[in-house]
This record gives C-alpha cells, sequence and structure tokens, in this order.
C-alpha cells in the first residue's frame, strides 16, 4: 500500500490505501466515497465533460448536491482516455494504485487501455473492482442499466405497492446504493486476503445480484416455496399486525411478529378479547385473517393521535414508530447525536451539508467529510507528485489535449 503521510494516532482504517476511480454517476462513485470516507486517497479520473452527475440537480451555487454526495472526499483529475498520452498517464497511476474501480459496460475498459489483463499485468497486486448493470458474464452482460431497470428486473417493483395497484419504484436508487455497497465489501475483502498472499483479483459486481441478495427475504420464500411473493401494500407478508396503520392525525406503522407481543398489543389497545379468538390465535392466522384484525386495531388508533399511539406501545415494549419524512429523520435529534450530517466548506467557501458514512468505530471517533471535487481540480497537483512530471510537461499534455486545463477552486478565483 502506498505511503501514509499522517500520524499513526491520527490515521483512518484505509489511510495508506490509493485508488483510482473511473466511475461515474452512482453506483461506482458510492463504492469509492466507501472507500473515501475510510481515509482511502481516491483519485477520481473523469474525461473533459466531468461525471454526468455534476450536471443533475439539485444545485447549490451552481453546484449538484447529487455529486456532492457521491463524490465527498476525492480527487478530480481531468484525462482524456481516448488520447493515446491520456492513456498512458492514466496507465501510470494504476500501476502504483492499490484499487482501480470502474462501471464502464464489460469491454469499455479494455477498448481504453484500463482493463483488468492489462493493468494486473502492470501491477500484479492491483485489487481492480468492476461494478455494472449484469455483471462481466451471462447473456445481459451487454445491457447498459439503470437503477429502475434492475427493481423492475429483480422483482423489487412487483412486490412494491397496493395488491390491487402498479407495480411501484421504490423511493430511491436502491440498486445503484447496494451495488456499491457490495463493491467496497468485495474491495476490502480482496485487499485483506491481499496481505496474506500478496496477489490482487478482479472483483466483479452485478446490480443484478446485488439487488437480488439486497431482497434476502422475497427470495428465502421464493427459494423455499417455488411461489413468487406478491404485492401486499403497506403491511407484512406473513405477520400481522405489522405494518402501517391509520391514526387520528396520520399514519404510525407497529411489528408484532409473536404471541407474547400480540397478547400485550391487544392489552394496550384495550381488545383483551383478540387473544383468545381463534382467527388471531398465532401469526399466521393473524396473516389470514389480517383484514379483519385491521379492523380491530384503526377502530382503536382512529381516534388517537399519532403521538398518543406511540406514546401508548412504546411504554409496553411494542415497536412502533411515526413515518417520518427525509426532512423529519434527518433533523431528528438522534439523527443529530449519530452525526448524519455534516456542515463543511463548499467550493465557494460556504456552507454546505453533507451526508457522512454511517459505521462508528471506538478506535477513530470522527472520521473526515469534504466536499467534492472541482472538475480537475486536482489534475496538476497528481501528476506532479506521482508521476514526477514537471510543469513544461503537464502544460504540454494540456496543450495537446491529453488533459483538462488548469482548475481553480471557485473561492479562490474570486
Amino acid at each position: 500500500m502506498s505511503t501514509a503521510s499522517l500520524n499513526t494516532a491520527t490515521r483512518l482504517p484505509l489511510d495508506g490505501v490509493r485508488v483510482v476511480e473511473f466511475t461515474h454517476m452512482v453506483m461506482g462513485p458510492t463504492c469509492g466515497m466507501i472507500l473515501a470516507d475510510l481515509g482511502a486517497e481516491v483519485i477520481k479520473i473523469e474525461p473533459p465533460a466531468g461525471d454526468d452527475y455534476r450536471a443533475i440537480g439539485p444545485f447549490s451555487a451552481g453546484e449538484s448536491g447529487l455529486f456532492h454526495a457521491m463524490n465527498r472526499n476525492k480527487q478530480s483529475v481531468v484525462i482524456d482516455l481516448k488520447h493515446d498520452d491520456g492513456r498512458v498517464l492514466a496507465q501510470s497511476l494504476c500501476a502504483q494504485a492499490d484499487v482501480v474501480l470502474e462501471n464502464f459496460r464489460p469491454g469499455v475498459a479494455e477498448r481504453l487501455g484500463i482493463g483488468y489483463a492489462e493493468l494486473s499485468a502492470l501491477n500484479p497486486a492491483l485489487v481492480y473492482a468492476s461494478v455494472s448493470g449484469f455483471g462481466q458474464t451471462g447473456p445481459e452482460s451487454h445491457r447498459p442499466a439503470y437503477d429502475i431497470i434492475l427493481q423492475a428486473m429483480c422483482g423489487l417493483m412487483d412486490v412494491t405497492g397496493s395488491p390491487d395497484g402498479a407495480p411501484t419504484l421504490v423511493g430511491d436508487s436502491i440498486s445503484d446504493a447496494v451495488s456499491g455497497l457490495f463493491a467496497s465489501w468485495g474491495v476490502l475483502a480482496a485487499l485483506l486476503a491481499r496481505e496474506r498472499t500478496g496477489k490482487g483479483t478482479h472483483v466483479d459486481v452485478a446490480m443484478f445480484d446485488a439487488t437480488l441478495s439486497l431482497t434476502a427475504g422475497m427470495v428465502a420464500r421464493y427459494a423455499t416455496t417455488g411461489v413468487a411473493p406478491r404485492r401486499v401494500g403497506n403491511r407484512h407478508a406473513s405477520s400481522a399486525p405489522f405494518g402501517a396503520y391509520r391514526a387520528k392525525d396520520g399514519y404510525f406503522v407497529v411489528a408484532v411478529l409473536n404471541n407474547r407481543l400480540f397478547e400485550r398489543f391487544a392489552q394496550s389497545i384495550g381488545q383483551p378479547e383478540l387473544i383468545g379468538d381463534a382467527r388471531f390465535i398465532d401469526d399466521a392466522t393473524r396473516c389470514e385473517n389480517e383484514a379483519a384484525l385491521r379492523a380491530y386495531v384503526e377502530s382503536w388508533s382512529a381516534v388517537h393521535s399519532i403521538a398518543e399511539v406511540n406514546a401508548r406501545l412504546s411504554d409496553v415494549g411494542i415497536p412502533v414508530a411515526p413515518i417520518q419524512n427525509i426532512s423529519e429523520a434527518l433533523e431528528s435529534e438522534q439523527a443529530r447525536a449519530r452525526g448524519l450530517l455534516i456542515e463543511t466548506t463548499s467550493a465557494h467557501g460556504g456552507a454546505l451539508r453533507l451526508p457522512r458514512q454511517p459505521v462508528h468505530f471506538s478506535a477513530w471517533p470522527t472520521m473526515r467529510t469534504t466536499r467534492a471535487p472541482g472538475l480537475g481540480e486536482h489534475t496538476q497537483a497528481v501528476l506532479e507528485r506521482y508521476l514526477g512530471l514537471d510543469v513544461a510537461r503537464i502544460a504540454g499534455l494540456r496543450d495537446g489535449g491529453a488533459i483538462g486545463p488548469v482548475a481553480v477552486p471557485a473561492h479562490e478565483a474570486n
């Protein structure tokens, strides 16, 4: 691994790990983001036009909030991989790296001269991660993929929504995010193995595989019964009462998974007779008679506020919660206590709020969270530091179109 400059006492878990990232949009950058959060030096190689996510809103002071979230803690180097000199520069950086990340369709990295075979020949210890829609093998591997494509093809949309409604998209890019998460896990496992063997490997992650792995309960039900799960709306497919219910001023969720909790629940809502009712004698019968049970639950909850429902059920240990929007979740006392949003400084010198990685370590009480880089902001510094190029050589590469123009952070240019 590359040499870290920080004192041992202040080093983060991945200090000293150098990552060269050829990724764009969400799934690949998410993997790099996780590694960067943990202290890895992530050098993001961008084409002259930049990562597409730089142009996708919402925007603040002309900068994409989505790009900032996915690319915090990274450096940006602009290299044109279609230019011969640019390709050589990229290969030289990869020859010194611990990890390379790419999320092109299979075959594209090879055509650009940064495929696994070529780079591992230069650097046998290299851990090389490819994240794509359908992986490096299989009849669908050539297909482009977006999150909605994978949600549709992996059964996630089919089980989301009302039973009598249309298949429904999950509210965020979950297939993208989980693919990046699995990729980071694969990279860390490969780095650990390399400590023992000295050899790198190719990590192949497919959004298709990752999304199906995410839906572990759904996969287990099908593998056990041979029957595909169906949409059940805002309730659990095999337990009750377990879902969303109406209160006087909105909705809440409750999770009752066994007879002990159900007895306590029935007592708490003032309907102890439900305990001996043959329709509700165990989890299976309660699920079969969910509509009737729902009527009993909502005859009680409909005359109470969400706050009253939560207080009553929480007091006796029933899992219960209000349904919050993202603002309520992120501005909650719990989110503040866990430090899930961090204030840092934007490229314009103003305040910028960024999500923080969610894992806490006793050995590292704080993690770094810095803004995403401006396009090509670190091109000159990286080429000088790691390839030993002088100013004249870098200027010649810039004039020839192999690298991007000199980039200056906005707050320094004013």
